[in-house]
């Protein structure tokens, strides 16, 4: 019979295996051409201002409560003609979301370290010999911009995008981890849904002591979900300082250990977690995505160790991690398969809602 330590050591192996499982998955993901044409569609919109982003945060808002969008956080967001050039047509009676857009003149100096010599040119007007022609914002204008849900046309490309769990949870698995969440000082809320909580499935606040979950999820998401933020709590505290400056980091550290809390209880979570941890791996500057989560194994592996350790319910034991399969020697692939369902519930998909600015640890 296996010693406490022995079991110990094997199921770490078991739950090394299933990073560098995932860590494949994510690799295939991100190389393919369904994740590059959707990258390339992004990165045609510009960023904008702070402040315009709370106006068109506030307008969608409004839109979706009068029912003229379908979700309450806005997406991709352009203006009239630009969204012309990508091949889709604003629909009729979508008024847009008013933005103040800068106006720039161009000015001319000979002596550019002077401040005092630069002269604004006429619209049509040449520099003179020798000057330096320079632009510069001198006021702004109101504009307009439209989210893609208020246009139609030409499909958009997307990388594949999470899939909430379906069914039933495994038994006594949320009492177990709200326990845990209880015994690091926070407090378990369960909201009706994700409005609450700005279009998350669950949000960590380290300001006031709290991880909520939405319940117009399936049980087994809501478990999911709590394993996740239960993640936020044991490792993205105020003192982890590289988690909190790059959030991809404390995003793909906190779902990897949902991913195998959910394996340790024949959890197939793949089909979110790979795609999720895909896209903020993929968020961190001047890393590639594979590097990002090849770096929290480690602490991946210890926290959940600790999380399993303290949990009293049945878990899996046969080291067959669920939903990464290996097809050939060296080659995994995410498995496909039906998840339970426990009767009607919601079906979903979840996005990063847009550059909303949230200072506190949502999935």
């Amino acid at each position: 019979m296996a010693t406490r330590d022995q079991a110990r050591q094997e199921r770490e192996a078991k739950l090394d295996e299933l990073h560098e499982r995932l860590t494949g998955a994510v690799e295939r993901l991100v190389s393919g051409e369904d994740w590059i044409e959707a990258l390339r569609f992004a990165a045609r919109f510009r960023s904008r201002s702070f402040s315009n982003v709370l106006l068109i945060w506030a307008a969608h808002l409004e839109a979706f409560e009068q029912g003229r969008v379908p979700k309450p956080f806005p997406t991709y967001v352009a203006g009239y003609k630009r969204w012309q050039q990508l091949g889709r047509q604003v629909e009729k009676g979508q008024p847009g979301y008013q933005i103040l857009a800068p106006v720039t003149g161009r000015f001319a100096s000979a002596n550019p370290a002077d401040a005092d010599s630069w002269r604004r040119l006429g619209r049509s007007e040449k520099p003179r010999p020798g000057e330096v022609v320079r632009s510069k914002m001198v006021g702004v204008r109101p504009a307009y911009v439209w989210d893609i849900s208020s246009t139609t046309g030409d499909p958009i490309p997307e990388p594949p995008t999470p899939r909430l769990l379906e069914g039933e949870a495994p038994g006594g698995l949320w009492d177990g981890l709200t326990a845990q969440v209880e015994a690091a000082g926070f407090t378990v809320v369960r909201v009706p849904d994700e409005g609450v909580i700005r279009g998350a499935n669950g949000m960590t606040d380290f300001a006031t002591r709290t991880v909520a979950v939405r319940t117009n999820m399936d049980d087994a998401a809501q478990v999911k979900t709590l394993a996740h933020e239960l993640g936020h709590v044991l490792m993205h505290g105020p003192d982890q300082k590289e988690a909190r400056q790059h959030r991809g980091i404390g995003e793909v550290e906190a779902e990897s250990v949902a991913l195998m809390v959910g394996a340790a209880h024949g959890m197939d979570t793949s089909d979110y977690t790979i795609p999720y941890v895909s896209t903020w791996a993929s968020r961190v500057d001047g890393k590639e995505p594979v590097e990002v989560v090849k770096a929290t194994g480690e602490r991946v592996r210890k926290t959940t160790g600790s999380i399993l350790d303290q949990l009293d319910t049945a878990q899996v034991s046969d080291g067959s991690p669920p939903g990464l399969t290996q097809t050939e020697p060296g080659r995994e692939t995410p498995a496909r398969r039906p998840a339970r369902r426990s009767g009607p519930g919601p079906e979903g998909q979840v996005r990063d809602a847009s550059a909303i600015p949230a200072p506190d640890w949502r999935m």
